[in-house]
C-alpha cells in the first residue's frame, strides 16, 4: 500500500510508487525512539520491512556524509522529509545497480511533492555532491575524451 494524494487517473511508476512508500516510512521512522523497530506487517511487505531496517542501519554513515557535503545546515536543522528522501537515495545508490542521474532526479520529483519550497534545490545540491563526486566527474571526462 502506498500513501498518495493523487486521485487522478495518470499511471504511476511502481518504482516511484514504492519509493515514496519508503521515503514516508523513513519520514515516520524520525518520530520514533531510537531503538523503537514496529513495521505494521498489513501496511509493510517483508521485503520493505527489510529494506527500511538496513536502510535504518545505515542511517549513521549516510547522514555523517550528508553533514559533510551540506556544512552550511546541521543536521537537526535539516527537514526531516529533506532527509528522508536523501537517506533513500544514498542508501540506494550505495546498493542497487541505479544510474545516478535517474537517482537525483527521483530526489528532486520527491523534494517538490513532498518538501517545502527549497526542498528540490537542496536535495539536488546535496546529492548531486555525494553521487558525483570529483573522482566520478574524472572519471565521466576521461571516458569522454576516449571516444573522440
Amino acid at each position: 500500500m502506498y500513501f498518495l494524494d493523487d486521485d487522478s487517473l495518470v499511471e504511476h511508476d511502481a518504482r516511484h510508487e514504492r519509493r515514496v512508500f519508503l521515503m514516508q516510512m523513513l519520514f515516520a521512522h524520525t518520530f520514533e525512539e531510537q531503538d523503537q523497530q514496529y513495521l505494521d506487517p498489513e501496511l509493510v511487505a517483508p521485503e520493505d520491512a527489510k529494506l527500511l531496517n538496513e536502510i535504518k542501519l545505515a542511517a549513521p554513515s549516510i547522514d555523517e556524509e550528508i553533514a559533510l557535503h551540506a556544512p552550511e545546515r546541521p543536521l537537526s536543522e535539516i527537514n526531516r522529509v529533506d532527509l528522508s528522501v536523501m537517506r533513500l537515495i544514498i542508501f540506494e545508490s550505495r546498493f542497487q545497480k541505479t544510474p545516478k542521474k535517474v537517482l537525483v532526479d527521483e530526489a528532486v520529483e520527491l523534494a517538490k511533492e513532498f518538501g517545502s519550497e527549497t526542498s528540490a534545490k537542496f536535495v539536488n545540491g546535496v546529492l548531486g555532491k555525494i553521487l558525483f563526486k570529483e573522482t566520478d566527474i574524472e572519471e565521466v571526462k576521461e571516458e569522454e575524451n576516449g571516444k573522440n
